[in-house]
């Protein structure tokens, strides 16, 4: 086997209580992960030392994602040639499909992808559990990127719990001009929160009674994200976006993660189509996507995808 291609997806935090800031510098949170249909492709090849190649799909911009050693599937590949004492002979094409810096995990869909893709590359073999545990130490969206589907995250969102979400979610994504530091949001946070007493966090009886029920509008009502406050002070403009996506009846938005994208959600497909095309029009965003939650978590793929 000299190539193997593996697709991870895009997340979706539809809660996130972020608590204060850790010893180690991390903030605790309570978080409910949705995996959507966005996705990247990660094609590991057989090579000389270790290499990476990026490229965007049709709207999606990928200047400043790294080539070298820090990127994240490289650190990856690295990461897992070290626990199966070989070397890290490996050409990495990553084609990106979920927006870089946009809050949604690219880095994290990569890392997830090289891991699985270079593991049945290298015929390392190592179990599912035994790729999470090498997850965690990548990155706190790692884990989820491999497991998909909906789940509960603790901690600094590592710790996974799988949750019961019934049916199928319609989602819009406003994809913004260039990106958010996820570290800069977070920082922005506590100064907008400096002097107060910060309750633990957790996620609403609300939000996992919409998933059990796989209620749209309940799950409208519910959508939460700490961060939100802190991306809109960074990037105003957020707010003018959230507006027009209110203006096409959305059922629910918010933020992703920490931004810039926004997500609304939808009744229905063509209830996401309306709301596409009033965000199209509204010109508050770079590009528009329209797909569905939850998916599966990474998987190995024949060929690369179209």
């Amino acid at each position: 086997m000299s190539s193997v291609v593996a697709v991870a997806p895009a997340k979706l935090n539809l809660a996130l209580a972020v608590g204060g800031p850790r010893s180690d510098g991390f903030h605790e949170v309570a978080t409910v992960y949705h995996a959507v249909g966005l996705y990247d492709t990660v094609t590991a090849t057989d090579g000389e030392g270790l290499r990476v190649t990026v490229e965007g799909e049709k709207g999606i911009a990928v200047e400043g994602v790294p080539t070298d050693a820090s990127n994240l599937a490289a650190r990856a590949a690295q990461l897992l040639a070290d626990r199966s004492g070989q070397e890290p002979d490996v050409h990495l094409h990553i084609r990106k499909g979920i927006p870089v810096a946009g809050g949604m995990a690219g880095g994290s869909a990569d890392a997830a992808a090289a891991l699985l893709a270079c593991d049945a590359l290298w015929g390392t073999g190592l179990a599912r559990a035994e790729l999470a545990a090498l997850a965690a130490g990548l990155g706190s969206d790692v884990p989820f990127a491999l497991l998909g589907g909906t789940a509960l995250g603790h901690g600094r969102g590592e710790h996974l719990s799988p949750v019961l979400a019934r049916g199928r979610f319609d989602w819009v994504f406003a994809v913004a001009d260039g990106g958010l530091s996820t570290p800069a949001v977070y920082a922005a946070c506590d100064r907008l929160r400096e002097g107060r007493v910060l309750p633990e966090p957790r996620v609403s009886d609300a939000m996992m009674a919409a998933l059990r029920a796989g209620d749209p509008e309940q799950l409208g009502a519910s959508l939460v994200n700490d961060l939100q406050p802190a991306a809109c002070s960074l990037r105003p403009q957020l707010r003018q976006t959230l507006e027009a996506g209110a203006d096409c009846d959305a059922l629910g938005s918010l933020v992703s993660g920490s931004g810039p994208t926004v997500a609304f959600l939808a009744r229905d497909g063509e209830h996401a189509l309306d709301i596409a095309v009033g965000l199209s029009a509204s010109g508050t965003c770079r590009s528009v996507k329209r797909t569905h939650g939850p998916v599966g978590g990474v998987r190995l793929v024949e060929g690369e995808p179209a």
